[in-house]
């Protein structure tokens, strides 16, 4: 059963070492416990719907409070307290495409709202539902998960738009192929989502980012169907896919998506290796991204990441030896812990894993085998679960990432952490805060930052201290030659930032498309674009 108040299946607990939490106390303080409220009291504050009974809709209070809001920290901090605020006046369940088409008609006929949900996995705001006159119908895509076909000489699949990363991969993988989309919110987010939010995945430099898979699909608007073919490539003129990725529900509601597969790895391993400073690390993992070796994924976390990980990683004595073990090669405080995966024949793997090491060894790299890689694999998906056990032991966490090119890099990565680390100086708080390199391009790479802060002694003083540090941090980003969003995606809490990225023409040709597909701004209004 998928939580209510938080992320991912309740079987799923991973709790913060007794050790963890003193590593915590000591950086920021003791622990603020602040009470839950439970669904009893929740599903008891649910209004009267304002929506004229339809089939395909559901009015119970409950489906109305787990499509209310996402997973970002306020939508963490309104589920945790009970005040929702704005719940949607029905959740959809469509079966096809035609059944999408239906509702939105439906929707224009009521003078409705419209929310496209795929996991609800967002965590910038994209599914909130706002207060308003007009009634709100969330759409969800759940019950669309099928492989409807694969062309095998071409290697394209064709999916519904609700599948989520296991259902994606267990319909590949039982005919030999697999898409190679691995976000850290996979288990829960969907194919549908990763176009509309122009996700990447952790194993992105094998694979490619959603661009590089989304070969074409269907898009249901209200001004029609949006039919995009697959090509291998074209010269005809704007690619309709461009305006489709990153669009987060405004243009329209996918229908269909047609993927580039690839046939299943002979084999695959991750490997951690260690380098004696940021410095040396943060250039080593650029030669390797610039000498294209052909790697599957690269994750290089600083200093304090590395630190961090460390202390919570639950296996206290096993980290001491390994300690011991770097201590007596020379690398001891400033290490930088790389973790690196090569995919592919066994062939193609040792050539790629010699390149590796010889590069990486010229950096001063200490390689420490496969053990922290396999460990990293199996817990690659748990780490959202960690902001349940944080909130049982007082902390508020929260993550955001960027992008910019190889030469800001290390400028604009100590300029965002130093943004959150002084954020909560003026009420004598400390955050703690650290960093690290997961997609990383010829040109430049992704930052990918989380914060550990103390929530206060009410969920008020809780947001307040969150909205302080987002603004000082996406101000930053913003400033510096930083993308607003590398992966997250814009949804409402970035907006008011995008328009530095885009620039008022670039805006004003966003708005124009926003207007031809859906002219009365019914869909996810406020998201990407701010009305």
């Amino acid at each position: 059963m998928r939580r209510w108040n938080g992320w991912g299946d309740e079987a799923t607990v991973v709790e913060l070492p007794a050790h963890g939490e003193a590593f915590l106390a000591g950086l920021v303080g003791p622990g603020q416990v602040l009470a839950d409220a439970s669904l009893e009291h929740v599903l008891a504050q649910v209004p009267a719907s304002r929506l004229q009974a339809h089939p395909l809709i559901s009015f119970s209070a409950e489906d109305r409070v787990r499509h209310a809001r996402g997973q970002s920290l306020p939508d963490w901090l309104a589920m945790r307290s009970g005040d929702f605020g704005v719940f949607p006046d029905g959740v959809a369940y469509p079966e096809s495409a035609a059944q999408i088409a239906e509702l939105l008609a439906w929707a224009s006929q009521q003078n409705l709202i419209v929310i496209p949900y795929g996991g609800g996995t967002s965590v910038a705001g994209h599914i909130n539902p706002q207060a308003g006159d007009k009634p709100v119908l969330t759409l969800s895509l759940e019950r669309m998960v099928k492989l409807v076909d694969i062309d095998h000489a071409s290697l394209i699949a064709t999916f519904e738009p609700g599948a989520n990363g296991p259902q994606v991969e267990s319909q590949l993988r039982a005919q030999g192929y697999t898409l190679g989309h691995f976000p850290q919110s996979w288990e829960l987010s969907t194919l549908g989502g990763w176009v509309a939010s122009r996700s990447s995945g952790q194993q992105s430099l094998r694979y490619g980012r959603i661009e590089q898979l989304f070969a074409g699909g269907k898009v249901e608007t209200f001004a029609g169907t949006l039919d995009i073919p697959t090509f291998p490539a074209s010269a005809g003129g704007p690619d309709l896919r461009e305006i489709l990725m990153g669009s987060e529900g405004r243009f329209g509601i996918i229908s269909e998506v047609k993927v580039r597969i690839t046939r299943l790895a002979e084999q695959e391993s991750f490997y951690a290796v260690f380098l004696p400073n940021w410095q040396q690390a943060l250039e080593a993992i650029r030669n390797l991204a610039q000498a294209r070796v052909p790697l599957s994924m690269l994750r290089l976390s600083n200093a304090i990441e590395t630190k961090t990980q460390l202390a919570l990683a639950g296996h206290p004595q096993q980290i001491a030896w390994l300690e011991k073990y770097l201590a007596l090669r020379g690398t001891r405080d400033g290490k930088c812990m790389l973790t690196f995966g090569v995919t592919g024949s066994r062939t193609q793997n040792a050539a790629s894993l010699k390149q590796a090491k010889k590069l990486l060894k010229g950096f001063g790299g200490i390689f420490t085998g496969t053990l922290l890689g396999k460990k990293w694999a199996e817990n690659r998906f748990r780490f959202p679960y960690l902001r349940h056990g944080l909130w049982a032991a007082g902390y508020a966490v929260d993550t955001l990432e960027t992008a910019t090119d190889w030469s800001n890099v290390d400028s604009l990565l100590n300029k965002l952490e130093n943004s959150l680390r002084n954020g909560l100086a003026e009420e004598g708080e400390q955050v703690h805060v650290f960093t690290h390199l997961s997609h990383v391009y010829n040109q430049g790479s992704s930052i990918y930052t989380t914060y550990v802060f103390r929530p206060g002694s009410s969920y008020a003083e809780a947001m307040a201290r969150w909205q302080k540090l987002k603004h000082n941090a996406c101000q930053t980003i913003v400033e510096n030659r930083g993308t607003i969003s590398h992966q997250h995606g814009v949804g409402r809490d970035h907006a008011p930032y995008l328009a530095v990225e885009k620039g008022e023409l670039g805006m004003a040709a966003l708005k124009s498309l926003a207007g031809h597909f859906d002219p009365e701004q019914r869909l996810a209004p406020g998201v990407l674009l701010q009305d």
